[in-house]
């Protein structure tokens, strides 16, 4: 996708806070500090349309982004960091819920990992869910130009393998670098063109 417009839209904790369903949306979700707003910004060629932070659980709203006046990009706070408040913990999961199945919008899940640890029952959770609510989960391996070539492909089949998915559908990923971006593009609008067949 060429990206000629990217906004911010509106923060929200809450489906009366939601904007419009006029666009497809894509939701973006994945541990604290997995690299989701990196992922995001690189996307739509912005530098800090996301704010970063290398404070783990910093993002606490879902956070709306319109781009090309076409799709909307959604930013789901991260989960599973020890240090957030058990208060803040336990209304993310119901408000992160609330979200996906509810959204008539939401088209796929980029479920963002970082690549160099095995992901446990909380993605495998994640997976089953978006599968139970039938969406699609798009699988992206960050932080990839942290390993050798070698160290990336043994990688990508072992975490393949922890949660029962063919390798070849974990695109790599580094912000970096800009490895993966037109393969994240190209998942993302499969999804959005197909729904609209």
């Amino acid at each position: 996708m060429i990206v000629k417009t990217a906004e911010f839209v509106t923060s929200a904790v809450k489906p009366s806070q939601y904007p419009r369903t006029l666009y497809p949306e894509v939701a973006f979700a994945g541990r604290s500090n997995v690299g989701k707003s990196s992922l995001i910004n690189t996307l739509v060629n912005r530098k800090r349309l996301v704010k970063t932070s290398s404070t783990p659980g910093r993002t606490q709203l879902i956070n709306f982004f319109l781009v090309n006046n076409s799709l909307s990009l959604v930013d789901l706070p991260g989960y599973g960091y020890a240090k957030v408040p058990e208060s803040v913990k336990r209304t993310w999961g119901p408000m992160i819920e609330m979200f996906l199945k509810g959204r008539e919008n939401l088209k796929a899940v980029v479920l963002i990992l970082d690549v160099r640890r095995i992901p446990g029952m909380e993605e495998q959770n994640c997976i089953d869910w978006l599968t139970r609510y039938r969406r699609t989960p798009i699988l992206v391996l960050t932080k990839a130009d942290k390993l050798s070539k070698s160290e990336q492909k043994k990688q990508r089949r072992a975490i393949g393998s922890a949660l029962g998915q063919d390798e070849s559908a974990l695109v790599l990923f580094s912000a970096k670098s800009r490895l993966g971006k037109p393969e994240v593009w190209s998942a993302i609008e499969k999804v959005v063109i197909d729904e609209h067949r």
